[in-house]
């Protein structure tokens, strides 16, 4: 099938002429003479390799139009070259680029130029779907070594090769543990120590020379420690997961009412300058790690607190209830059931698990601060509780996190033997020095 292109203008003649350009290269072509009708067109059809687009046309620029077509999921992976007369300046050329372009050319079209970028991006597109049919005939592949896996595993012989490879698994995972340790110290002290120089140097470049330096100069000095700071929170966000993953199951009875103020007073600053109303019903006492809660609590809260709306201020409820739950042998187990509740900026419930996955954001590092990891630190606290975290959401609405621990944990310590985390590891957890 040939890679198909949109040419969207607004000049029939210029829609002929890129045509004639690149009808060598044995493209098809769809052709809009508008914004709008190149909108119409991809609601039903996505398989385009590239959209060739001016920018300036009537009702609709290519600058709208973009942004229009790129608040579609499925549209989101097709890159758009802009096609323009005039140098609009550095301003506009980023504001381009920021509604998803990959490119621009200008007028007069160079022929050549413009077929050599369009061949990038269409042998680009080529090779995308040569590895979805890829990715699909493994699919069938291992769904066909997935049945004989079922059909041999009732002879002796496949079970002594699942023990055979279940022991092969274990020291694989064993290695990769070893690997995590040693990325976790390389994350706590080599990664970071350049990343302090950058920032300690900077500082003093700053320092010493801003008399000297113009306005340019000075955003670049800030723009170099701002990403030297979100590096060191990412890495410390790392270290803390890898740390979490070698903590030991190890429970006592808590009260949760303690770790959730030891929360709230860390994030006593926030919640004084958002002017944030916290309205707790008493937590009961269970089984827990209160060393792995408290960055549970911290976190959420912390969230709750980041995505409130700039116009109202943050109201934050906390209750719980104790349910009972039936287990797969038929055991009632008591688990405590933890309400989270914002009146904050809200999202789509259809992103309501891939928010735990990591480094997934639905929100750009220009809007609110973060890496990404913190929900998934805190999916991977409550599992280590044999627990479950959830979410429920509407935009504009605010969200409600859910969590569900058991009440009582099968191996509990008595407090004067606990091998919790003691305060320095909490904050190591929260990725602090």
């Amino acid at each position: 099938m040939r890679p198909k292109i949109l040419l969207v203008d607004d000049r029939e003649d210029n829609l002929m002429s890129m045509e004639a350009i690149l009808a060598p290269d044995g493209y098809a072509f769809v052709k809009a003479a508008s914004g709008s009708q190149a909108l119409k067109i991809l609601l039903n059809e996505i398989d385009f390799a590239l959209i060739l687009m001016d920018v300036k046309m009537p009702n609709l620029n290519g600058f709208e139009t973009a942004a229009l077509i790129y608040e579609r999921e499925k549209l989101k992976h097709i890159p758009i070259i802009f096609i323009t007369a005039n140098n609009y300046g550095e301003e506009n050329v980023y504001k381009g680029y920021r509604m998803g372009a990959v490119d621009y050319i200008y007028k007069p079209i160079n022929s050549e130029l413009l077929r050599a970028k369009v061949g990038v991006l269409v042998d680009l597109y080529r090779k995308n779907h040569r590895l979805i049919e890829q990715e699909k005939r493994l699919t069938i592949i291992n769904r066909n070594l997935e049945m004989e896996v079922t059909e041999r595993k009732a002879s002796e012989e496949r079970i002594k090769e699942l023990n055979r490879q279940l022991l092969e698994n274990i020291a694989l995972l064993e290695s990769a543990n070893r690997d995590l340790d040693r990325f976790a110290f390389m994350a706590s002290h080599d990664l970071q120590e350049p990343l302090r120089k950058i920032r300690t140097f900077s500082d003093l470049l700053f320092v010493k020379y801003q008399p000297v330096l113009d306005g340019p100069a000075i955003n670049y000095i800030n723009r170099i420690q701002s990403a030297a700071v979100r590096m060191q929170t990412l890495i410390s966000d790392i270290l803390a997961f890898s740390r979490i993953n070698n903590e030991k199951d190890t429970f006592v009875n808590y009260n949760l009412n303690i770790i959730l103020q030891e929360a709230m007073d860390e994030l006593d600053a926030t919640i004084q300058d958002k002017k944030a109303i916290i309205e707790i019903e008493p937590l009961p006492t269970i089984d827990v790690n209160p060393g792995l809660m408290r960055p549970l609590f911290e976190n959420l809260l912390s969230n709750a607190l980041k995505y409130s709306k700039k116009d109202e201020a943050p109201v934050i409820k906390i209750h719980s209830e104790i349910i009972a739950a039936t287990t797969s042998n038929k055991e009632p187990v008591k688990y405590c059931r933890i309400y989270i509740q914002d009146n904050g900026i809200g999202f789509d419930q259809q992103y309501a698990e891939q928010i735990f996955d990591m480094f997934r954001r639905l929100h750009v590092h220009s809007e609110f601060e973060g890496t990404g990891i913190g929900l998934t630190l805190c999916k991977k606290i409550v599992e280590k509780h044999n627990g479950y975290i959830s979410v429920q959401s509407k935009v504009n609405q605010g969200s409600t996190f859910i969590i569900s621990l058991p009440v009582q944990q099968a191996m509990v310590e008595t407090p004067g033997e606990s091998n919790t985390n003691t305060d320095a590891d909490v904050f190591l957890l929260l990725g602090k020095k």
